[in-house]
């Protein structure tokens, strides 16, 4: 089944607010075998969501929309939807109720824009929002369906889970199959892994396709099968991808979909090994993004922000001779960084980072981009200079990812 997604609201449009929803959307649906083919953004103007539903209802039987239902004057997409499929606004007490009950939860006061919130198109089918005012409309027409939902993600979320995707599914009794696997693949140039992969690729049944999915270091591999039954498309899927694991070899470092961070977690957590990081440039981001990663505080034991050179001096023990004679953005600097960090927090492995983010501070023989980065793995150790292009945040995001698939490397290898 094929699925567009109209997403409305002017701050969309101009940066304000950056939309979640889509994606979020696009992965649940994905589970069950359905598509998004398309997805929309439009403002807030009864005329762009009009044209919006008709383009959508000319490709597709079901759209599903998320924003405009606030209670404020600059929310008319309630409005819009009843015109559109010619229908009067009636006050819905069950509706009214509800929006009562949560106000009393939040021990607010009711005032007139809330209290209107319970009026809604009467040719359409009201979705209770268990944790918002804004209630979920159904629309049908000539066989098509639109769901109009909140666009405050948790309200969005919640009304698709509990409600909205059961009841897709059992209106159209659709149960097609997609299935994923992805793995993560370094060492290779998306060109070279794709002649590597020509052979592979051809041999594919029809029913799989491979993606290629580029990022700095690494490449996320896809393989993506199609079709009527799950169980016959997984054990085909499987062949597949052990086929793929067994051409790329060391290569293919995680067999799951994760973040490079994820991804060392999971080496870790597997050997029962510890980390630590000694951060200078990237300000606490290396840690930042290894905590994101559920279950971390199992292997993650801290990290140095050591920013100044006192601090590297003073807690990890860097030398005053170093400091002065090669500077904090240097090999020397960060090779002792991790060596410090490893006995101060007793870990098996170790990242750091010294370097100039920007955009000022850099020289001729340091400009803005050069990042020291190191990792160390038991009494094995290595680091790397390099030369980031792109703003203060891109510098210390490509340090990030640089010092995360270091350690993979020497962990691998």
């Amino acid at each position: 089944m094929n699925v567009e997604i109209i997403v409305i609201g002017d701050e969309l449009l101009i940066g304000q607010v950056t939309d979640t929803n889509s994606g979020w959307i696009a992965r649940e649906l994905n589970h069950i075998g359905w598509e998004v083919t398309e997805i929309t953004t439009v403002r807030d103007r009864v005329r762009e969501i009009t044209d919006a539903l008709d383009s959508s209802f000319s490709r597709v039987d079901v759209v599903l929309m998320t924003g405009g239902l606030g209670p404020t004057k600059d929310d008319i997409t309630k409005q819009t939807l009843c015109a559109y499929f010619g229908g009067k606004l009636v006050f819905d007490e069950a509706v009214f109720a509800n929006v009562e009950a949560i106000f009393r939860r939040r021990n607010l006061q009711m005032n007139a824009s809330t209290h209107d919130q319970a009026y809604v198109p009467d040719v359409c089918t009201v979705i209770q929002n268990p944790v918002g005012t804004a209630p979920v409309m159904w629309f049908e027409r000539e066989g098509k369906v639109l769901v109009s939902m909140p666009g405050v993600p948790v309200e969005m979320k919640t009304v698709m889970q509990e409600t909205v995707i059961e009841r897709l599914r059992k209106h159209f009794c659709d149960h097609s199959a997609i299935l994923h696997r992805t793995c993560l693949v370094k060492d290779f140039t998306e060109s070279r892994l794709s002649e590597t992969l020509t052979g592979f690729e051809h041999d594919l049944p029809s029913c799989i396709k491979l993606a290629y999915l580029p990022t700095p270091g690494v490449i996320r591999l896809r393989l993506t099968a199609r079709g009527d039954d799950e169980a016959s498309l997984q054990p085909i899927l499987d062949r597949a991808f052990a086929k793929l694991k067994s051409l790329l070899g060391h290569h293919l470092f995680c067999d799951v979909d994760a973040t490079l961070a994820g991804a060392l977690g999971r080496l870790l957590s597997k050997r029962g090994e510890t980390l630590a990081t000694a951060e200078s440039c990237t300000g606490g981001n290396i840690a930042h993004e290894i905590t994101r990663v559920a279950g971390s505080s199992a292997y993650f034991k801290g990290g140095i922000v050591a920013y100044s050179n006192a601090v590297k001096e003073h807690v990890l023990h860097v030398s005053p001779d170093t400091l002065e004679r090669c500077g904090a953005v240097s090999r020397d600097t960060v090779l002792q960084m991790t060596a410090g960090v490893q006995r101060l927090l007793s870990v098996d492995c170790a990242i750091a980072t010294s370097g100039i983010a920007g955009p000022g501070g850099g020289s001729v023989e340091k400009p803005v981009g050069t990042v020291w980065v190191a990792a160390r793995y038991g009494d094995r150790e290595q680091a790397e200079c390099f030369l980031f292009e792109g703003d203060r945040e891109q510098v210390i995001a490509r340090a990030t990812q640089s010092g995360l698939l270091m350690l993979i490397r020497l962990m691998t290898e």
